[in-house]
C-alpha cells in the first residue's frame, strides 16, 4: 500500500478531531502533501458516514490531476481549497480544514478571533474571511487570496471561514493538528474573557481592547 505508515498516521489523527470535538458531523478534511506528485487526503463524507473512524485505505492517494491514485472512496469538493495553498506556497505540507466546536462561534459571527494565549501568539490575528458557500469554486480563491496575501507568514498561519469552519496550515500533519488544539483552547479562553469583559468582572488589557473593538 502508497504511503501506508503516513495514511495510518492521517486516520488516526482524524479520529482523534472528531473525538475531542475539533470537527463534526457536518464535515471537515485534512491532506498532506507527500511529493511533487502526491497528496494523501481524508474522503469525502469522511465525518457524515464515517465519524471519522477511517481505515488507512481509506485516507485516499490523489495525483495533480485530482485523480484517486489509491483508496477506497471519492475526493471532496473541497480539495480545490487543498490545491489553492499548495499551489501558492511551497512551504505548506498539509492544509486541516475543522469544524472546531470553540472557534465554530467566532467563525460563524464573522469575527476575528482574539489571540489571548502564550501558546498561539506565533499566530498573531486569526482572522475570518470573507463568505463564500462550503466546497465552492469562490471559496477556494477566497483562501488562495488570503494565502497570497500572506506570503511567508504562511506557515504556519490559520484562519477562520465565515460561517463554515477553520482552515490551519503547517509543513506537517502533526505541526498543524498541534496549532488546531492550541486555537481551540485559545478560543474557549478568549469566549470567557470577552463575557467577563463585557460584564466588567475583569477587563481585557488595554491594547486588546483596542485591538478588537471593545472599547466602541
Amino acid at each position: 500500500m502508497l504511503y501506508q505508515k503516513e495514511r495510518e498516521d492521517l486516520a488516526k489523527v482524524v479520529k482523534v478531531m472528531f473525538d475531542r470535538f475539533e470537527t463534526n458531523a457536518a464535515g471537515g478534511n485534512v491532506s498532506v502533501r507527500m511529493n511533487e506528485k502526491h497528496i494523501i487526503m481524508t474522503p469525502t463524507l469522511m465525518s457524515q458516514a464515517k465519524l471519522c473512524d477511517l481505515s488507512a485505505y481509506e485516507i485516499l492517494v490523489v495525483d495533480n490531476n485530482n485523480e484517486v491514485v489509491e483508496g477506497d472512496g471519492r475526493v471532496t469538493r473541497e480539495i480545490n481549497l487543498h490545491r489553492a495553498c499548495y499551489t501558492e506556497n511551497p512551504k505548506v505540507g498539509c492544509v486541516l480544514h475543522a469544524h472546531p466546536k470553540e472557534s465554530m462561534l467566532f467563525a460563524t459571527l464573522g469575527m476575528e478571533l482574539p489571540n489571548l494565549t502564550e501558546a498561539t501568539q506565533k499566530l498573531g490575528v486569526i482572522p475570518t474571511l470573507d463568505f463564500a458557500p462550503a466546497t465552492s469554486p469562490e471559496l477556494a480563491e477566497i483562501v488562495r487570496a488570503h494565502v497570497i496575501a500572506l506570503g511567508e507568514a504562511a506557515v504556519p498561519s490559520a484562519s477562520l471561514l465565515n460561517k463554515h469552519g477553520i482552515v490551519v496550515l503547517d509543513t506537517s500533519l502533526h505541526k498543524a493538528y498541534d496549532l488546531l488544539e492550541r486555537i481551540e483552547y485559545n478560543a474557549y479562553i478568549a469566549e470567557k474573557a470577552l463575557v467577563f469583559d463585557a460584564l466588567n468582572i475583569k477587563k481585557l488589557e488595554h491594547d486588546l481592547a483596542l485591538n478588537y473593538n471593545l472599547e466602541e
